[in-house]
């Protein structure tokens, strides 16, 4: 995932979180601003109670590479806050809750040689 796709500021994860209402799971949060911008951004909360900071880069590395997969729209800003149960699925089953999220708010581009 490039830097310019990463949400860095303190002041941009206050604003969103507490402006946009989120879309629950029990394993995961997930805030999607819609903007008028030329570019999408991501950005990540994962909390010390998930565990030490071997076990949230882990999960950072495995959100990024999930991301990496698809094509998307511009004009959004995203948060994905991870929850301690999100520590009990495998890869394959994060990569479907994750998509299938992203998916809803309509940010995913579809492929047009699936069609």
């Amino acid at each position: 995932m490039k830097k310019i796709n990463i949400i860095k500021s303190n002041d941009e994860y206050n604003r969103i979180i507490k402006n946009i209402k989120p879309y629950k799971t029990k394993e995961v949060l997930v805030f999607v601003e819609k903007l008028k911008t030329d570019r999408y951004r991501f950005g990540f909360s994962i909390s010390k109670k998930i565990g030490k900071a071997v076990v949230r880069n882990k999960v950072k590395r495995q959100i990024k590479n999930i991301l990496d997969k698809n094509n998307y729209e511009n004009n959004f800003n995203c948060i994905i806050m991870v929850r301690k149960e999100f520590l009990n699925l495998d890869f394959l089953s994060m990569q479907k809750l994750l998509n299938e999220i992203l998916k809803k708010y309509n940010i995913i581009k579809e492929n047009e040689s699936e069609e």
